[in-house]
Parts: structure tokens; sequence; C-alpha cells
């Protein structure tokens, strides 16, 4: 369901520039794939049956992002590299968000951020949706990610991908005790890096940071995860790298 989720923000997104929405039907989009009659229905039945999330093998490729909700670079890695590469690789790769980055924590467990008190406040909503949600809430934080305003898109992306929870519920957490003991967490996991991240967006492959696997993973994660897979049934892997891309719009 989470790929599915993702995929379908794709769509909307594409479909929101092009001046239309496609997808109109009376169930909330969190029910689409929950029978094949909604799916059909909301005609999505194709893609309930393409995007549906798979367990990654023992041999999956680990990549890990130290980021803050407010870097442009950090950002951009998410959006463009990291998101997509999912998507195509899910069945291959894990992923590990860890909002925090350049923060600093004091003495009374309050958060002084790089980006001011802002991209503190997005990296505790982000936080918070990841230790309530798991791996559901990735398609949440793309969402916010990919906005042209992180904070303001926060709720109605919440509404989207998780329309039961109400913001108020999730401000318990963002504005409690429980937010902070999440991001103390964070910060411990941050400061545990070795060796010590410098800036970010800081990338781990496997748990290891290396300057070439940190530009192999900015410049083409997809390329950077399928050379290091070591496990069988790599077809997306075939079919990507065997693709000739262009920059181009050919007529």
């Amino acid at each position: 369901m989470f790929v599915f989720n993702v995929f379908m923000l794709f769509f909307a997104v594409f479909s929101q520039c092009q001046g239309r929405f496609v997808f109109q039907c009376k169930y909330q989009q969190s029910q689409w794939c929950e029978s094949r009659e909604i799916a059909a229905e909301c005609g999505v039945l194709e893609q309930c049956g393409n995007f549906n999330m798979t367990k990654a093998s023992a041999n999956s490729v680990n990549v890990s992002l130290y980021y803050e909700s407010l870097c442009p670079g950090c950002r951009q890695f998410l959006v463009t590299q990291l998101m997509p590469t999912f998507i195509m690789l899910q069945e291959i790769m894990n992923i590990e968000l860890v909002p925090y980055g350049n923060a600093q924590e004091k003495p009374d467990h309050t958060f002084v951020c790089q980006h001011g008190e802002d991209e503190c406040l997005g990296n505790m909503i982000e936080t918070c949706l990841l230790n309530t949600f798991g791996l559901n809430a990735v398609p949440i934080i793309f969402c916010m990610e990919s906005a042209v305003d992180v904070l303001k898109a926060a709720q109605p992306c919440l509404g989207i991908y998780k329309p039961e929870v109400t913001w108020d519920k999730l401000m318990e957490c963002v504005k409690g005790d429980q937010g902070k003991k999440f991001m103390h967490e964070n910060a411990l996991k941050t400061s545990a890096l070795k060796p010590p991240h410098e800036y970010v967006p800081w990338i781990t492959i496997n748990g290891e940071h290396t300057e070439d696997l940190q530009d192999k993973a900015m410049s083409s994660l997809f390329a950077l995860v399928c050379s290091l897979y070591k496990g069988e049934n790599a077809a997306p892997c075939t079919l990507g790298m065997g693709r000739k891309t262009s920059s181009y719009c050919m007529n």
C-alpha cells in the first residue's frame, strides 16, 4: 500500500500539471485497494495489483538519509532520488529517514535547528509521523517535502494519506514529551555516525558512509543500489539500467 500511495501522489501531481485530476470516485483514497470492486470503480485496478508493497529480501541494500526538513539539498535528494528509486526498487532496498541533521539538543531537551524554528517544527512533525506510522509515513513526508511550503503542506498531506488521523492527534506527539523523546533518539543516532556527519543530506549505504558513496547516491541512487545488490531477481535494475535516457524533448 505504501508504494501504491506514493504512485498515486505522483499521478495526482502530474495530472494537476495537466490541469485535471483523472481519478474520481465516492471512496477515499485510502480505501481504493480494499477490494477489486472498489479499485475497478475508482479506475485503479491495475495500479492496486502492481504497486502493493512486497517485503525486501535479506540481500536488500539499506539506504539511510540523515536530513533536515527545510534543507534545500535534503529536499531535492529525497524528492528526486530517494523516492523515485524506492518506488522502482522497493523489492531490493530498504530506506530509513532520520530528521535531525545539524540541529542541536539543549539541556532542557529542546532543539535549535540550522534553518530556524520552522525547521525544528518540520523535523518534529516528520519524526512523529515516522514513529507513529512507520514506513507508511514516507508518502506523507514526500508530499510535504515536494510542496512549495513544507509546513503548510503537512496537514493536507496527512489528510490525504491518513484521513482517519486528526491533525490535533498528531500535534499531541509534536508538542508533547513523546515527540521530544523521539527527537532525542534521532539526536543520539545522528551523533553516533562514524565518521561523524559534516553536512546534510548525509547518506549511508548499508551503514557505511564514504564520499564516493555519497557522490554516487546524489548522482544516481538507482544505479548505486543496483550495483550493490547481490541477490537474485533484480529485473527492475536490468530494465532500468538498459534504458537510455535523455534530457531533451525530441519531436
